[in-house]
């Protein structure tokens, strides 16, 4: 993006549904010397966010569908990589990890100092936006997070979207037991355990059973882990 000169300009997305709040936002960014653009819901979050190179997003948690979790998890999925501030009331501790599981950097509760704001906005904008995500690793498995791709032993397995934001979600936690919950909630967005169950399987048909170890574990009335391997 760039002003009239030809001079490119700090560009921020605000995601706000708040109209006090995002006027506020706003001002207050353009202060600093910051261009800001405005959205309302989720769907615009998002068709903004695939198009334009933003140094920050300033992303509300609780905004018209969809909501802030799953606009800043699509964004990753699809490979875009700009800093995203959570801004939200619910400030619990649980919300800030759903918020940093999902990809977003940073977290701020409301009510809120615009000087705090602006502070770890800077702080944010100055990264490498669009620097390209480590490759996941554990098990034998490595996953790309731009490309998509996943190798088991250096062989090429193909997985749907799904399997892969399932698969990508068990391989953050090597070892660790997630429950049918979790990846529920943070996979499918509270879908039923049935479609769980049906894309574990999926990947265990792809993963495990071409292979002499079994990497995905079931915990009987608990959940799935990862076996990192020896």
């Amino acid at each position: 993006m760039s002003d009239s000169s030809g001079v490119p300009t700090m560009t921020v997305l605000v995601v706000e549904d708040n109209p006090s709040v995002a006027s506020l936002l706003q001002r207050g960014l353009e202060r600093e010397g910051y261009s800001v653009d405005l959205a309302i819901n989720g769907r615009d979050a998002l068709a903004l966010g695939m198009e334009n190179p933003y140094v920050a997003i300033v992303l509300d948690l609780m905004i018209p569908a969809p909501d802030g979790l799953t606009v800043v998890r699509r964004l990753r999925q699809r490979g875009r990589w700009v800093p995203v501030l959570m801004l939200t009331a619910r400030d619990q501790v649980e919300d800030r990890i759903a918020g940093l599981r999902a990809g977003a950097d940073d977290y701020l509760g409301k009510p809120f100092s615009l000087r705090e704001l602006t502070a770890r906005l800077h702080a944010l904008s100055r990264r490498a936006s669009y620097d390209r995500p480590n490759v996941l690793r554990a098990g034998g498995i490595e996953l790309d997070p731009v490309s998509r791709e996943a190798r088991r032993d250096g062989l090429s397995v193909p997985l749907s979207s799904r399997e892969f934001d399932l698969l990508a979600e068990l391989i953050r936690h090597p070892g660790g037991l997630l429950t049918d919950s979790y990846l529920s909630e943070h996979v499918f967005g509270s879908q039923t355990a049935d479609t769980l169950a049906f894309y574990i399987q999926r990947l265990r048909d792809k993963l495990d059973q071409p292979f002499d170890r079994k990497v995905i574990q079931r915990v009987e009335g608990a959940g799935y882990r990862l076996d990192p391997g020896p």
